[in-house]
């Protein structure tokens, strides 16, 4: 596994929009134009069993040697993965670490929670509200985790064209928090593609802790215990494994929010 850098110059919240890769034709269940949606409660919202499949809460397992240890997350390592911890640049925190793997990513973030109140379908809502705003539109659709949204963004390509950027945002909701992934490049729209990054999103751990926050306030990550940072940003510890065609700890491009 490789460790990298990337810098953020926002802060990132549960309900803004980043983006990955370019779009195919619209496909889905729900859609909603410029944004704006309506969500009555969904019973399908439920229908996912995260304590059988995933993620999980730290004191639902007994053992954590293995995982890479990043605070508020614990991520299983793999071969060929490369592991970017994205910084804010106003306060050099972590907020951010984003699963690259044969060319997909996987953002991660969480966030805590009221003990009594789920948050994914106030965040699938806000996540359109900000599209919207930015002249996108977003399909809600049914996806392996229950109800997910399909981001598109007007954005220009590298030769001149129009076209669209996408993101497919996967939620859980978890005891008294709540993990968010992105998932960008060919896993937002090839189902095939995001197989792996959605087993690494299943395997995610929690760690909650004891400190009272407020809902929606960013769990904090931290780099791994056993890494060292060298001095042109690019991270090392015990846990790197030489990612497949590629220096073993390179740096990782930057992704940057939208909105």
């Amino acid at each position: 596994m490789a460790f990298g850098f990337g810098k953020k110059k926002k802060n990132d919240t549960a309900g803004a929009a980043a983006p990955a890769g370019h779009a195919p034709g619209d496909a889905g269940t729900e859609s909603a134009e410029n944004g704006l949606l309506s969500l009555p409660p969904d019973p399908s919202d439920t229908v996912y069993e995260r304590g059988v499949h995933g993620p999980l809460d730290a004191d639902e397992i007994s053992d954590t040697d293995g995982y890479v240890d990043l605070g508020a997350l614990l991520v299983t390592p793999r071969e060929g993965l490369a592991l970017r911890l994205e910084v804010e640049e106003s306060t050099s925190r972590v907020i951010a670490v984003t699963l690259d793997l044969n060319g997909s990513s996987l953002q991660l973030q969480a966030f805590a929670a009221p003990r009594s109140e789920e948050l994914w379908r106030d965040i699938r809502e806000q996540i359109g509200l900000s599209v919207g705003s930015q002249g996108g539109e977003i399909e809600i659709l049914d996806g392996t985790f229950g109800k997910e949204v399909l981001a598109k963004v007007p954005a220009q390509a590298a030769d001149g064209s129009r076209g669209y950027r996408v993101a497919r945002f996967i939620g859980v909701d978890g005891p008294r928090w709540f993990l968010r992934g992105v998932l960008g490049g060919d896993a937002a729209v090839n189902p095939d593609a995001a197989k792996e990054l959605e087993d690494l999103f299943r395997g995610v751990v929690v760690v909650r802790g004891e400190t009272p926050l407020p809902p929606r306030d960013l769990l904090v990550l931290r780099l791994p215990r056993d890494a060292a940072t060298g001095p042109d940003g690019t991270v090392a510890g015990d846990h790197a494994v030489p990612a497949q065609g590629g220096e073993p700890f390179r740096r990782g491009p930057e992704i940057t929010a939208i909105g």
